[in-house]
């Protein structure tokens, strides 16, 4: 996907982010939120460097990485990396492909949840996590692509974020297809669709894309 939106001229980061370990981390519900905080951290730091608008950082995820994107996306406000110049950790945008969203027995994917916060977490923990429950006024628009028979992932993540973010008056945009199921990219092979087309016309529509 890096390589693709260089074709359209804009800077694309790969982001390798820790995965949650007790083995490597003092607290692993924070450990990919700390990488993805930092990474946002340092394009915005750089951004004159590297030529990039520092209005226009987005964050692309997709499934568990989608659950990453769209904490990102509901949890800036809380820092969790050092930030001693109060750069913004708060992403213009959010690109969630087939995501986990959701931590709510209805619609979890149970591997997430038991590596992030476990399985018999809280449900203080679990609503946290939850990231349609965290949408607020200035949660970053968001494009969201799912599948209707996704077996992974329920659809339902990504249309109770939609409805969340609609609800508080964010922009977003949904692409659902009847086919496709899960983990298939930037192609669904079930459809001469290429979603890739309609995020283009979505980041233009919203004064996203290089000038």
């Amino acid at each position: 996907m890096a390589r693709e939106l260089n074709t359209r001229g804009i800077a694309a980061f790969v982001l390798k982010y820790r995965l949650p370990s007790d083995e490597i981390m003092q607290n692993r519900e924070i450990g990919p939120l700390q990488d993805a905080q930092r990474a946002i951290q340092i394009v915005r730091q750089r951004a004159a460097e590297w030529h990039i608008a520092p209005n226009k950082i987005g964050i692309a995820g997709f499934s568990a990485g989608g659950h990453l994107a769209s904490t990102l996306s509901t949890h800036y406000t809380k820092a969790v990396v050092d930030n001693p110049d109060k750069i913004s950790l708060r992403p213009d945008f959010s690109i969630l492909v087939y995501p986990v969203i959701s931590f709510q027995d209805s619609l979890v994917h149970k591997g997430s949840k038991k590596a992030l916060i476990g399985e018999n977490a809280s449900a203080e923990k679990v609503m946290e996590y939850s990231n349609e429950m965290q949408v607020t006024a200035d949660t970053p628009p968001a494009f969201l692509i799912h599948s209707e028979n996704d077996k992974v992932v329920p659809v339902t993540n990504s249309i109770n974020y939609f409805n969340a973010l609609h609800a508080h008056g964010v922009k977003a945009e949904m692409h659902i297809y009847q086919g496709g199921g899960h983990g298939y990219g930037m192609n669904n092979a079930t459809t001469k669709d290429r979603w890739m087309d309609h995020l283009y016309n979505w980041l233009q529509a919203n004064q996203l894309l290089p000038l």
